[in-house]
């Protein structure tokens, strides 16, 4: 009896909770192998699709989780967006496109490279551009906050990171002045990439008038989880008449005052004629995809008189029906004849590129990769090892910045065409960013950009596939692992 009253007084609350977990086992190793199901089917690359398969069978309790928040490959909503706005944004892009076929560049030899580019961009080359290169941040802002103090009747401000640092609050500080004169000032952030920011920081900017809104990648309940999309654009652009493009962040760091890493080098572009719509265009999508409104604003295309240089303004996003940005990639990397630089902090490029850049290579051109030696994402600067002893043998060369960390995107391809915007080579801005990339055909521009390369070129160390061999035998291993785990990084 006393056995029995002991066995009585258990609390088998636990025991009890315990068998309700073992029933959930079985239940979360269905839902990974449908998920995994999922994977095989809609995931874009084969690469991706093993890597989520794998681990979503052999480790559903973690994989599960990570693929609902990072697995899908759709921006969902967007387009939607898109189309019920279509009497104000299709007809704007209709319009435009017809205002912008006075400005088409006539080519001598239009190769297949810029009628690619073209159908990507839905848009034609314009003539008539004045572009101004302008390398790190001193350059870069005091460009942008000139350009600001002189604005008129409206700015359109975007980017990816905002900090509430030195340079972030002398941006809000030009921006609460044009607006308190009469100034019209709509700003897109990235909520996803400006997480930090504080909430007085924008409080303050919409007080004094600014139309400020978050991208909102997570909104809706299908999107909530999502916080794998982003929006990676960086745009300024003053009246429909100037726009800055390039890889700046607003953050002391391109300022050169980051104590860890030093210096950040960079690369921006102030545009003036025809292409400066096509920007805008890019812009008035995200704003009404953000907000469901669009701005009056200028769409009337000038030819600038200070250049005759033809440009492309590429945006691309997951939310396209073709892969853009890689696309891209691919037809510049095909089209080049003796000679393509690529600058990228993130070199995790996918096969098709890779073969791409081999090919380049046996066809005898000049293939150069500048990235970083000092890395701010850890999985990606140690995927970037793992294409040594895919490319060097072959001839690539790989160069890695020495005095900062390496943060512009540009490229040089044969002697007259370049491109600089906010897309690296990397399956991030191939599939799940929005980004934006100009593309330049001109002798003179393509000169300045080659300048700069050499310059950066001078400042760097090359390395080759013995780099690789001369690190232990772990860093071997977690860049070969890295490289794994790129298609979901």
């Amino acid at each position: 009896m006393r056995n029995s009253s002991w066995l009585a007084g258990i609390d088998l609350g636990g025991v009890e909770f315990g068998l309700e977990l073992l029933a959930l086992i079985p239940l979360i190793h269905i839902v990974g192998g449908y998920c995994a199901y999922r994977a095989i089917v809609r995931t874009r690359t084969a690469q991706g699709a093993i890597a989520w398969a794998v681990s979503l069978i052999v480790l559903p309790y973690i994989a599960v989780p990570m693929y609902v928040v990072f697995g899908r490959r759709k921006f969902r909503g967007y387009v939607a967006a898109r189309r019920a706005g279509d009497l104000e944004i299709n007809h704007i892009a209709m319009a435009l496109a017809e205002y912008e076929q006075e400005f088409r560049s006539t080519f001598k030899d239009a190769g297949a490279g810029i009628r690619t580019a073209e159908k990507l961009a839905k848009m034609p080359f314009t003539e008539g551009n004045a572009v101004d290169l302008l390398i790190d941040g001193e350059a870069i802002f005091n460009s942008i906050l000139a350009g600001i103090d002189g604005a008129c009747t409206y700015i359109l401000v975007q980017f990816y990171i905002v900090h509430d640092d030195e340079l972030g609050r002398e941006l809000k500080r030009r921006l609460i002045a044009r607006a308190s004169a009469g100034v019209r000032i709509y700003f897109i952030y990235d909520e996803i990439g400006c997480h930090k920011l504080p909430d007085i920081y924008v409080e303050d900017l919409r007080a004094a008038g600014v139309h400020m809104h978050p991208f909102l990648s997570t909104r809706g309940p299908n999107n909530r989880f999502q916080i794998n999309f982003r929006n990676h654009r960086k745009i300024v652009l003053v009246d429909g008449e100037v726009a800055w493009v390039g890889g700046a962040n607003v953050g002391d760091e391109y300022m050169g005052r980051d104590p860890k890493i030093g210096r950040w080098r960079d690369t921006q572009c102030r545009i003036e004629g025809p292409a400066v719509q096509c920007i805008q265009l890019a812009f008035i999508e995200d704003w009404f995809f953000a907000t469901g409104g669009t701005p009056e604003l200028n769409w009337i295309p000038r030819r600038s008189r200070a250049g005759e240089l033809d440009v492309l303004a590429l945006p691309s996003g997951p939310a396209d029906e073709q892969e853009t940005a890689g696309l891209f990639f691919m037809a510049a990397i095909s089209a080049a004849k003796h000679r393509i630089w690529i600058a990228s902090p993130y070199f995790v490029p996918d096969e098709r590129v890779v073969g791409a850049l081999q090919l380049a290579a046996l066809r005898g051109v000049d293939v150069r990769i500048l990235m970083p030696s000092k890395p701010d994402h850890i999985l990606v600067y140690l995927s970037a090892f793992s294409y040594l002893d895919d490319l060097c043998g072959l001839g690539v060369r790989f160069f890695q910045y020495q005095p900062g960390f390496l943060h512009q995107k540009t490229m040089l391809v044969d002697d007259a065409a370049a491109a600089v915007g906010t897309a690296n080579l990397d399956n991030r801005s191939f599939r799940l960013n929005f980004e934006i990339t100009m593309i330049y055909i001109g002798l003179e521009f393509s000169k300045q950009v080659e300048a700069m390369f050499l310059t950066d070129f001078a400042a760097s160390v090359e390395i080759d596939d013995s780099e690789l061999e001369k690190r232990s035998g772990w860093f071997r291993f977690l860049s070969k692992a890295s490289r794994l785990m790129a298609p979901i990084q």
